[in-house]
């Protein structure tokens, strides 16, 4: 491809709109335009990473026997009110009617079409197991869409869905799904985790992230640099670095206006490590209390699943009327209201609330002067210690590039999708359900690889995998052993650019740096006249000189190597 056929529209100053690496990079490389909030345009150099990416993902998804198919974007509502999610899911979905006032959505997700479709495809547990998948386009009406095409309203989506007899066959699809996306994502240059996650409104009981660690991601995983645990924030246990160990008599404190744990730790001189934190929640059902250590924060979505109901934090007229307190003197003693407390604090002696202003009590002892249900209600960070080997935990910032979810019969049981076994019983499939975000990939490889001049892709997924740059074309020898080059290379099965503007070699220069193509072959009359053109290698910087004998031959022993 010639560079002056191609629309790569670069830019020398950062967009003021672009937040992440990979959004200032994208946009000033020429990848890609916004055309509204969340909205992006593919312009060629980004297609062609896309279809890359695509091309890895279809090779890895057929060799485990998926296959292939398209499905609507546009979906009627009844299967999705079917299953519920038309009615759980608020603004985030996009819906709308036809004109016969028909309600629609625009699809988030495609588990109740690829469900409609096996309820009436899959007759008996010959028709079993399936695995099929697409390339499709998602809408979602992101809140914040941001940082490019990581968190945007429209986007393609390579989703995929497995149908078994049993739980059995699903762990077996569940797992070779896993071996896939390994494949890929290393395949596609990416440093990445596998980690434990929450199906949220996917469903299940069981799902796994794929996460890319970057400074732009999202999402926080919590790992274990000893043995392997990884988890998303979301799911993930650690025991605190100690329990409470301070011993103190039975007493109330008079700790005026001193109301965090913070400050009444300071006022006390002791550790917060010392301390429970007392929070009242509410549910649909009822007033609850959650308890942390001082040092600790209390996981909404953990007491959310405990109590099986959406809970959000009292606000401070909720707290005097449910408790006769006001918000900052709250403790766990004398209380009637149902009570749910960390794991961590079952042992031990502390300092909490005393349930009046300005006072607190020293040497409240768990199970002594109060009951709760003990659960594992903290937010997992990092310098807690691993429940599988009590090593120190880590956490980084990661961005999802794809998840797996056994569903099991979430969705075949509402939209009636049934087989029949060898004694003629109607069984429900159990299914499976894999995500992968092309753009994603692309997002990530960038954040992952990139310098002060620009992109650095990794040889799989990049759009060209030689950008020749001919320092003076109006030489013609220089033009001829350049196009020489070109043609042999194109011929090979090479995705080859040419750099054919008639601009200064400096231009050239940080553009190809900046749209990061793997290899720079560079052809300059000076070298020339001794005999040589040079090779560089973008990502090292490393400067191999190629003899002018033969040179197409050994040009592609280095790119093959």
């Amino acid at each position: 491809m010639q560079y002056s056929k191609l629309l790569i529209p670069t830019l020398r100053e950062t967009p003021s709109e672009a937040e992440s690496i990979s959004h200032i990079l994208m946009l000033r490389a020429g990848y890609i335009r916004q055309l509204a909030s969340g909205l992006y345009i593919y312009l060629p150099l980004a297609w062609r990473v896309i279809n890359k990416i695509n091309k890895i993902i279809k090779e890895e998804m057929d060799a485990i026997g998926a296959q292939e198919l398209s499905m609507p974007v546009l979906h009627p509502a009844e299967i999705w009110q079917q299953t519920g999610r038309w009615y759980e899911i608020s603004d985030e979905m996009f819906r709308l009617k036809d004109r016969t006032g028909r309600d629609m959505c625009l699809a988030m997700t495609h588990e109740e079409v690829m469900t409609w479709l096996a309820s009436r495809e899959i007759r008996s547990y010959r028709d079993l197991p399936q695995s099929w998948y697409q390339f499709q386009t998602k809408m979602r009406d992101e809140t914040r869409p941001k940082s490019g095409v990581l968190r945007t309203r429209e986007f393609i989506m390579k989703d995929s869905y497995s149908f078994d007899a049993d739980e059995k066959g699903l762990d077996i699809s569940y797992e070779n799904h896993a071996r896939a996306y390994h494949k890929i994502f290393t395949r596609c240059g990416l440093h990445y985790y596998q980690v434990e996650s929450d199906p949220g409104m996917m469903g299940g009981n069981v799902s796994h992230e794929f996460m890319a660690p970057s400074t732009a991601g999202e999402d926080e995983i919590i790992l274990c640099k000893n043995c392997g645990y990884t988890a998303n924030i979301e799911v993930a246990q650690s025991l605190p670095d100690s329990g409470l160990n301070e011993e103190f008599e039975f007493e109330e404190v008079y700790t005026p206006n001193q109301r965090t744990v913070q400050e009444v730790a300071e006022f006390l001189n002791v550790s917060t490590k010392g301390f429970i934190k007392s929070l009242l929640y509410i549910s649909d059902s009822k007033p609850v209390l959650a308890l942390v250590r001082g040092d600790q924060e209390v996981h909404e979505k953990k007491l959310s699943k405990i109590l099986k109901s959406p809970v959000r934090p009292a606000n401070k007229e909720e707290v005097f009327s449910i408790l006769n307190v006001e918000a900052g003197f709250i403790g766990p003693v004398g209380h009637s209201i149902t009570i749910i407390a960390d794991e961590i604090l079952s042992k031990g002696c502390c300092i909490s609330g005393a349930n009046k202003k300005d006072y607190h009590i020293k040497g409240i002892v768990p199970n002594k002067h109060f009951t709760a249900n003990w659960q594992d209600i903290h937010v997992a960070k990092s310098g807690d210690l691993c429940i599988h080997c009590k090593s120190v935990l880590q956490s980084e910032r990661v961005i999802e590039v794809g998840n797996i979810f056994k569903l099991g019969t979430k969705y075949s049981l509402p939209l009636k999708a049934f087989y029949l076994n060898q004694e003629g019983a109607e069984i429900p499939i159990v299914m499976g359900s894999y995500g992968i975000g092309p753009a994603r990939i692309a997002a990530s490889a960038i954040e992952q690889n990139h310098d002060k001049d620009g992109i650095i892709w990794p040889s799989s997924i990049a759009p060209f995998d030689l950008h020749i740059i001919p320092l003076n074309l109006k030489d013609i020898n220089t033009q001829k052993i350049a196009y020489n080059i070109y043609n042999s290379l194109i011929s090979s099965g090479f995705d080859v650019l040419i750099d054919d503007r008639d601009e200064r070699p400096g231009v050239k220069f940080k553009d190809a740096d900046l749209i990061g193509i793997p290899y720079q072959l560079i052809v300059g009359e000076k070298a020339l006249k001794q005999g040589f053109i040079e090779l560089k290698s973008r990502k090292t910087k490393e400067v191999t000189k190629i003899d002018l004998e033969n040179p197409f031959e050994k040009i592609i022993g280095l790119l093959k190597s």
